[in-house]
Order: structure tokens, then C-alpha cells, then sequence
């Protein structure tokens, strides 16, 4: 089947020694220009849930005294973290294309370059 061949090219090309520098060059752009979304992405996303939690234990009386202003508070703390951990995709995507923008030029010429040999 074509899929079969395919499949077997890709993988090949993944195990080929990639020994050019332009390649090796080419890789560290392309990490360059995603990294600085995905570690502000996770970051995010770590202290929204933290944040979330927190309202959680607070709502519970698991931490704090037994008044109806821990569990408000709770409550509000919890909604805050669910509106972070919801809008995180929404940022990434928006840091993601803000990166791939500025690299875009370099990486699609070292491309032509690569492919053009």
C-alpha cells in the first residue's frame, strides 16, 4: 500500500543522521519560536489550577476558619482559576503565532535553501 511506503519514508527521515548544519539550524529556529509559548502556557496553567484548588479548599473548609467569607472567597478564587485555565489555550495560540511571526522569514529562506539542494 502507498500509506506502508509512506510511513516507512517518514520514519527513515526521522533515523537518517541529519549531520547539516542548516538543518541543525533549522530545528532551533523552529524551537526558538515555540518555546517561549509553551513554557508561559504550562506556567499559566500550573498556577491557574493552583489558584483553583485553593478556592477549592477554602469553599470546603479545609483550610481556613468556617465562615460564610472563607467560602465566598473560595468560590471566587475557584472561578478565577477555571476563567485562567480556560483562556490559556487561547493565549498560547496568540503567543504561538506571535512567535512563528517574527522567526517566519528566516525559517522559510533556510527551508528553500534546505530543499533546493
Amino acid at each position: 500500500m502507498d500509506t506502508d511506503k509512506i510511513y516507512a519514508e517518514q520514519l527513515a527521515n526521522e533515523y537518517a543522521p541529519k549531520d547539516t548544519s542548516k538543518v541543525i539550524a533549522l530545528r532551533k529556529l523552529d524551537a526558538k519560536a515555540k518555546l517561549p509559548a509553551t513554557v508561559f502556557t504550562y506556567t499559566f496553567g500550573i498556577l491557574a489550577a493552583l489558584v483553583m484548588g485553593i478556592g477549592m479548599c477554602f469553599s470546603m473548609n479545609i483550610i481556613g476558619n468556617n465562615t460564610t467569607a472563607m467560602f465566598i472567597l473560595g468560590v471566587i478564587l475557584g472561578i478565577v482559576g477555571l476563567l485562567g485555565m480556560g483562556i490559556n489555550y487561547r493565549i498560547y495560540k496568540k503567543l504561538l503565532a506571535k512567535g512563528k511571526k517574527k522567526y517566519a522569514y528566516d525559517i522559510v529562506q533556510l527551508a528553500k535553501e534546505i530543499s533546493e539542494k
